[in-house]
């Protein structure tokens, strides 16, 4: 790395304008939503189970065993909540998850939720060279494909880890969304260089994914310093806010973290307040970016 680019003081303000527009939001996404509801809510589930230690070259059977949890007994769980409420919701999975439960991919498409694009071994975007950035993204697309018989429409980014060359992949792969970013509640339009690109960004947040609360690591100072009762507070506050406002709630969660038993039962009843109140449109992902790129036109 040049000197100039670890010290940004030193850079001129085409630099600096550069870097900050190429990938920007544009205009907010806010639609009716249908049948006159008053607010949306799009859960979604990111799949990962053994592809994190696999990812970092990991594979000591104790790591590995904490992502099998998430397949054998979070998603089980999982689907059996979103059963019992009828929600559909949107589960990003990467390709080698998906190999590795091949059975568990069709199941989620066959209980009619989404399945969309999370990587082909959860890697890190910016790692990566461009072309093996693109190949990953086309490789995970056609075995998700093959697997469900749905091509996915949608992308979540592994670790929402999205690069300077992700935006320009995800055009390519003619995807309707991606759900990485973090410029807005409500859905955006992507911006590439100022330039409108007609990609639907269904935003996500730390504060609402289960991860930064609930993580473990046994050899660094990572604890799980939030009680699961305290994330309900959170969670359920940024719902009714949400909406208050007549706008969007999403929520980014995972198997392997929400699946233990304590957990469970602050998300059953978090759903079970969010589907307390009138007029709320449990949907995908891909059914809430369809439905705000209406407001384009």
């Amino acid at each position: 790395m040049a000197a100039s680019e670890r010290e940004p003081w030193r850079w001129d303000e085409t630099t600096w304008r550069g870097h900050v527009h190429r990938v920007r939001a544009g205009r907010a996404l806010t639609p009716a939503w249908p049948g006159g509801r008053r607010a949306a809510v799009a859960l979604s589930f990111d799949s990962d189970h053994e592809t994190l230690p696999l990812r970092d070259g990991e594979t000591r059977p104790g790591k590995l065993s904490q992502g099998e949890f998430g397949a054998r007994v979070g998603v089980r769980r999982i689907l059996r909540l979103l059963e019992r409420h009828a929600i559909p919701a949107t589960f990003f999975m990467p390709a080698v998850s998906a190999l590795l439960h091949p059975q568990e991919v069709r199941g989620y498409v066959d209980a009619g939720h989404e399945v969309g694009l999370h990587g082909w071994i959860h890697e890190r975007n910016v790692e990566l060279a461009p072309s093996d950035e693109r190949d990953l993204a086309f490789r995970s697309a056609d075995t998700l494909e093959s697997l469900t018989g749905v091509r996915p429409v949608g992308l979540r980014t592994p670790s929402w880890d999205f690069s300077d060359h992700t935006l320009a992949v995800i055009r390519e792969l003619g995807l309707l969304y991606d759900s990485s970013l973090m410029a807005d509640d409500a859905c955006y339009e992507l911006l590439a260089d100022g330039e409108p690109t007609g990609v639907v960004e269904l935003p996500v947040e730390w504060i609402r994914d289960d991860a930064p609360y609930f993580s473990m690591e046994r050899f660094a100072a990572l604890r799980p310093y939030t009680p699961p009762r305290g994330v309900l507070t959170i969670w359920r506050d940024e719902f009714d806010m949400a909406y208050a406002e007549g706008g969007l709630f999403q929520l980014t969660l995972h198997p392997h973290i929400i699946g233990h038993r304590s957990r469970m039962a602050v998300l059953t009843e978090l759903v079970e307040h969010i589907a307390g109140h009138d007029g709320v449109w449990f949907a995908t992902h891909a059914q809430i970016a369809e439905h705000a790129r209406s407001a384009m036109t």
